[in-house]
């Protein structure tokens, strides 16, 4: 268990959460957290579980592994030189559809996004916009919460899918499907040196956070966003 206090913190730090922040998404105690880390004490299986299902990582890999090492150490294809399956809709003039992934289908959209079959029960759609080309693949996520002021909870990205994720500008809006957090709208800077993007909020009330290349599956550059929240008028104070 000799890398399970380095671990544990790593993984923490990683998702940029401090030990309180840490401590109310999983339900354990802020001093025992730091306990753990400083190899004051070691948790019990029930907490090493708790770790487990948050973090997504097996309960070898958190007591027997070197998590920082293997996390560089996992190279990614940011080139997208290897296959990566995305399966796509046309009509019936065989044209490419835009598929919906409402807020609704987000838990399932993390297990379906290759599958064929997940992606033909989606609402799918056109848009007669000449700002969208007919060679590029799009698709459009709901996103909820605020942490993207002053784009609203429930607004539609509608985004481009990035197949070289070097051609990603650096604090460009994106939708990141990753393994850990699932769909995610962020701005994104890239750290290939350090195998991992950054994922900053406009909202400054939240913290940004890496996540290694390894545990991300898709990249969708934002180009707009449909809301049914319309803005109030400037300097509307009501009496």
């Amino acid at each position: 268990m000799e890398n399970l206090n380095k671990n544990l913190k790593h993984l923490r730090l990683r998702k940029r959460l401090s030990q309180g922040r840490l401590s109310n998404r999983i339900g354990i105690g802020t001093s025992s957290i730091s306990a753990y880390e400083k190899k004051r004490s070691v948790p019990k299986i029930t907490t090493l579980m708790k770790y487990s299902k948050f973090f997504k990582r097996n309960l070898d890999e958190l007591v027997n592994e070197d998590i920082s090492k293997l996390d560089q150490e996992k190279t990614q294809d940011t080139k997208g030189d290897k296959l990566r399956v995305l399966p796509i809709l046309v009509d019936a003039q065989n044209e490419e559809m835009i598929s919906l992934v409402p807020v609704k289908a987000a838990a399932g959209y993390l297990n379906g996004y290759s599958d064929a079959e997940f992606i033909s029960e989606l609402p799918n759609f056109r848009m007669p916009f000449a700002e969208l080309s007919e060679n590029k693949t799009y698709r459009a996520f709901q996103i909820e919460g605020d942490s993207m002021l002053p784009i609203p909870s429930g607004a539609y990205i509608i985004c481009e899918y990035v197949q070289d994720w070097e051609l990603i500008k650096d604090n460009s809006c994106c939708i990141v499907l990753t393994d850990d957090d699932g769909i995610v709208y962020k701005r994104v800077k890239k750290d290939f040196q350090n195998n991992q993007l950054l994922l900053n909020s406009d909202n400054p009330e939240y913290l940004s956070f890496e996540v290694s290349l390894n545990q991300v599956l898709e990249v969708w550059k934002s180009l707009g966003f449909v809301s049914f929240t319309l803005p109030e008028p400037a300097g509307n104070n009501k009496k």
